[in-house]
């Protein structure tokens, strides 16, 4: 029987997120190990499991793998998630950069100071309906399929739709003027792809999940700065 991938990360949604999804829309079980201590924490640096120093970490195939980018993308390949060809495969990677870029600034809002929470919090939903959103409304627009490329389900809907939950979490009404986005998060989608789930099952998996891990978001983060910066 083939090992499930485990996954080790500090208690909370952060860089690992990205990739629980990704393997919730394989359909794969997978096992997480929790950082709690500055101690477990100097240990995987000392067994030299921490490349660079840092996690999230995931031991699949015999492998150990660190670096977010590096990690989804093994797993978008392995799970048949990243197109059929080159064209495909870099429009995936453009759109996922996209998507990166808006939960980027989502999760270091945690980190500004309370009075500037509200102002910061507009300030993203504001970027998200001017700038991101519309692009992929065009896309879906343009491409007239229910997935941002080719006719099946790729990593770029995958984290698109994480991308949308974390917007709606600041401002539930976020997608009142995006119909085609609102369709594709919203609506079931039948899975092209034997193995893959629907966009359906994919968030009530993923959403699950991050709200057992959800209360403890700030303290991880803080605690990640702690430990990358001493």
């Amino acid at each position: 029987m083939t090992a499930k991938p485990k996954l080790c990360y500090f208690r909370g949604r952060g860089r690992m997120e990205s990739i629980r999804w990704l393997l919730a829309a394989a359909g794969v079980e997978f096992e997480e190990e929790f950082i709690e201590t500055r101690e477990q924490y100097e240990k995987l640096q000392k067994d030299g499991r921490l490349l660079f120093g840092q996690v999230p970490l995931v031991e699949i195939d015999g492998m150990t793998l660190t670096q977010t980018r590096a990690i989804l993308s093994y797993l978008a390949a392995k799970y048949n998630l990243y197109g059929k060809d080159l064209k495909e495969t870099v429009r995936i990677d453009m759109y996922t950069d996209g998507t990166q870029d808006l939960m980027t600034m989502i999760m270091m809002a945690a980190l500004k100071p309370p009075e500037e929470k509200e102002e910061n919090i507009a300030l993203i939903v504001m970027k998200a309906k001017t700038r991101y959103f519309p692009a992929f409304e065009k896309i879906l627009k343009e491409h007239g399929e229910d997935f941002l490329v080719g006719n099946k389900l790729s990593w770029a809907d995958i984290q698109l739709l994480e991308a949308v939950l974390m917007v709606e979490e600041l401002k539930a009404s976020v997608l009142s003027d995006f119909p085609l986005l609102k369709v594709v998060c919203y609506f079931p989608t039948k899975p092209r792809t034997k193995g893959i789930e629907t966009k359906t099952e994919i968030r009530c998996a993923s959403t699950s999940i991050s709200k057992k891990l959800k209360k403890t978001v700030l303290k991880t983060i803080i605690l990640f700065l702690l430990l990358s910066f001493s």
